[in-house]
């Protein structure tokens, strides 16, 4: 019986070619709408995604303040202060924490030849490779070994080695930091920058030997990666460990200065889920608008068929038999034209390509651009949306043939 019908739908797209044509072309413009929204969405998500890779997602900052309430009985306004015990501290009580480091940091003149700059320069473990989201272009990152022994070793931005040796090869070359000399032995791949930023000019040595620079027993910042999904219970946890060490109050957000970068990224991916819905929306309602014409075009043709349709009540066919054959007919054409649009979306994503995004905001920032992803999830999404136009559009047409008198039917002139 399916055969039947389907053989049937095809006779009658056959008899009315043009109009079957237009038809079609419809829907294949309105699937094709669906998903190159659907697309656009996934996409902008994606580019959001790599924005914060770019600096690590799960990832905590802690940064000293000053505290604004009265605990444990100090005043409000007591200078909080980092020393490696905290370092050490959290590494014991805290058992999500992955990898954790200290960071001392200071802008100082970076000497190379006759040329001089101010950079910053980071005091870091040899674990911020991992907890920074670092990728070394050339040479290689410090290892435990330097930084045991102190060594003067340093791995330097990319924008920092174009600024001091203009394209030249930087490794084993030595660069004087504070009037001390160290030896380039890494460079780093370029990171996202946006604005004044200047994360590709920061200079990277061992913690150990930043001593030489500036007195690292006071830390600028502690910074860690984290395994749990939990990451509100995890700061809290952080929070009141830091509160009972250096007798703050918990809830003082002013005496420890906490960054969660997941916070942000859940914010984008709500922002995003609604993106989605929203431009799924639009979609379909576009798609509707075929699905309107597709309606009207079926109502037509059960008008045009009215006398076919009473000869074949004469003849025994039931009202389910006509209601499947329109039916049909209205689902071939919508499907057939939704093989079009999706087909026709494929070219289009292929062929637009990165639209610009961040990287007209930032260097380096082409992956944080928007790129049309047409993932399996997207192809279904926009069938489901397209059966259901479909069914509602070629429900109604189906349901007045199937409803027609066959007598007054064959009357019809």
């Amino acid at each position: 019986m399916f055969r039947d019908l389907l053989r049937e739908a095809y006779s009658a797209m056959q008899h009315n070619r043009r109009r079957t044509a237009l038809t079609m072309l419809g829907m294949a413009w309105g699937i094709a709408t669906v998903v190159m929204l659907l697309a656009y969405g996934n996409g902008f998500g994606a580019a959001c995604a790599n924005i914060f890779a770019n600096f690590g997602t799960k990832l905590i900052i802690l940064a000293p303040g000053r505290s604004s309430m009265q605990a444990g009985g100090q005043k409000a306004g007591a200078q909080v202060r980092f020393t490696l015990d905290d370092v050490d501290l959290l590494t014991s009580t805290v058992p999500q924490i992955m990898h954790i480091m200290p960071e001392v940091s200071k802008n100082t003149n970076i000497q190379y030849d006759t040329r001089t700059y101010t950079f910053k320069v980071n005091g870091d473990y040899p674990n911020a490779l991992s907890i920074c989201a670092l990728g070394v272009d050339e040479g290689r990152f410090y290892n435990l070994q330097d930084q045991m022994q102190r060594a003067h070793v340093a791995v330097i931005g990319s924008e920092a080695k174009e600024k001091l040796f203009s394209g030249r090869n930087a490794l084993h070359e030595r660069i004087r930091i504070e009037g001390i000399s160290f030896e380039v032995i890494g460079v780093l791949a370029a990171k996202m920058q946006a604005g004044d930023d200047n994360i590709n000019r920061v200079i990277y040595i061992p913690f150990t030997t930043m001593s030489d620079i500036k007195d690292t027993h006071y830390l600028d910042s502690i910074w860690f990666n984290y395994e749990t999904t939990e990451y509100l219970k995890l700061e809290q946890s952080v929070r009141y460990v830091m509160a009972m060490q250096h007798r703050f109050n918990p809830a003082d957000r002013r005496a420890l200065l906490v960054f969660n970068l997941m916070e942000q990224v859940h914010q984008f991916e709500v922002i995003t889920l609604g993106l989605k819905v929203l431009l799924g929306i639009i979609g379909t309602l576009t798609l509707g608008i075929g699905g309107v014409g597709l309606m009207n075009i079926m109502l037509v043709s059960v008008t045009q068929r009215t006398r076919e349709i009473g000869m074949e009540k004469s003849l025994g066919a039931r009202s389910r038999d006509i209601f499947l054959q329109f039916l049909a007919e209205a689902l071939t054409i919508t499907f057939l034209g939704g093989a079009m649009g999706v087909v026709f979306a494929y070219i289009v994503a292929l062929s637009v390509g990165r639209l610009t995004l961040y990287s007209a905001m930032a260097k380096h920032a082409e992956a944080g651009d928007i790129r049309l992803m047409l993932d399996p999830g997207t192809l279904i999404v926009a069938t489901v949306i397209l059966a259901l136009v479909g069914l509602a559009s070629g429900m109604l047409p189906a349901i007045r043939a199937s409803k027609l008198d066959p007598i007054e039917a064959l009357r019809y002139e």
